[in-house]
C-alpha cells in the first residue's frame, strides 16, 4: 500500500511523523487496513494527530 492510497488526512499526519510513517510501513496490510479504518472515523486534525502519535509510540 503507498501513501498515496490512504485517506489525505492519514496520509498528511504519517507524513509530519517520521516515526509513525516507518512503523505504518512495517505493518502487515490488515493492521494497516485496521488503522486506515480507524483514520477514516476520525472527526478532526487533532484526533488524527493523536492517532498517529499513538503509532509512533507503540
Amino acid at each position: 500500500m503507498d501513501i498515496k492510497d490512504l485517506p489525505a488526512g492519514l496520509g498528511m499526519a504519517l507524513m509530519q511523523n517520521e516515526d509513525a510513517m516507518k512503523r505504518f510501513e512495517k505493518m502487515s496490510e490488515e493492521e494497516k487496513s485496521k488503522v486506515i479504518e480507524h483514520a477514516r472515523s476520525v472527526g478532526s486534525k487533532r484526533e488524527m494527530q493523536i492517532l498517529v502519535y499513538d503509532l509512533s509510540k507503540n
